[in-house]
């Protein structure tokens, strides 16, 4: 493509700030970088690589201001986010080659489920909770899968490891929040690596919007870490869905061709 003018550039600084706010609170933002992008003229499988480049400034800003606050030990997270980063490494590579149809068919109906579980069981994440899964088991299965979905199409990620966190590993929800973060850094990692392998990144655009990413997200960690529950469950429960209707709205949205309208 031409190299992006400066009111496009600007416009995508904007979407990314937006965006890694509303991420390092409830996940979702994806739903707005991969729409910019694709309205800024940028063919689909550069957005794809070039929203993973942006993302990783998110996540990582996002996860560091967790960390700062004592709300995520990294360290001791560096196995789960290699399982994320592989996991993603592999969906990324399918996405090269296969559409991901399925995947964006059945998302919606994913996403409205975990806003249906967020907002109607009043306690859910309020304090942490006995474990259902072993800490090995949770890295060795389900992050590895959301972290697949990352790098296949990644809109969700945030909100899927959530729940993840708080319905499997027992987590409260800001101590989920900031574990998501840094798993999702890792499956950033790996998404965008292979990305880069296949020449699918936009530099000056991915810069650019992970600037934004960086100050969005940084405040928005501190927002959450300062409101907690009461900001972090309602804003999930909307970015879940807000990005439902979003998909379902598309009218190239396989479901919607599948069904005829």
């Amino acid at each position: 493509m031409e190299d992006p003018g400066l009111l496009i550039l600007l416009f995508l600084f904007a979407a990314a700030l937006l965006a890694g706010f509303i991420d390092a609170i409830a996940g979702g933002g994806g739903m707005l970088t991969i729409p910019a992008m694709l309205l800024a003229g940028i063919p689909p499988l550069q957005v794809l690589g070039t929203n993973k480049l942006q993302s990783l400034f998110g996540s990582g800003s996002a996860s560091l201001a967790y960390a700062r606050h004592g709300h995520v030990d990294l360290r001791s997270q560096w196995p789960m986010a290699l399982t994320a980063a592989a996991g993603a490494a592999l969906g990324a590579l399918l996405a090269t080659v296969v559409p991901g149809d399925a995947l964006k068919a059945v998302l919606p109906f994913l996403l409205i489920g975990i806003a249906v579980y967020f907002g109607f069981k009043p306690d859910a994440g309020h304090l942490d909770r006995h474990r259902r899964l072993s800490t090995t088991a949770f890295a060795l299965t389900f992050v590895p899968v959301i972290g697949f979905y990352d790098g296949v199409f990644g809109p969700g990620t945030g909100s899927f490891l959530m729940l993840g966190f708080i319905g499997l590993a027992g987590y409260g929800v800001l101590k989920a929040t900031a574990h998501t973060k840094f798993l999702n850094f890792g499956s950033n990692v790996g998404a965008f690596a292979v990305f880069l392998a296949f020449g699918a990144v936009l530099w000056k655009v991915g810069l650019v919007m992970g600037a934004g990413q960086f100050v969005g997200a940084h405040l928005g960690s501190r927002f959450a870490m300062k409101q907690g529950v009461r900001v972090i469950k309602p804003l999930l429960v909307t970015v879940s869905v807000v990005l439902a209707i979003r998909l379902l709205a598309d009218p190239a949205h396989p479901l919607r061709l599948w069904l005829g309208f």
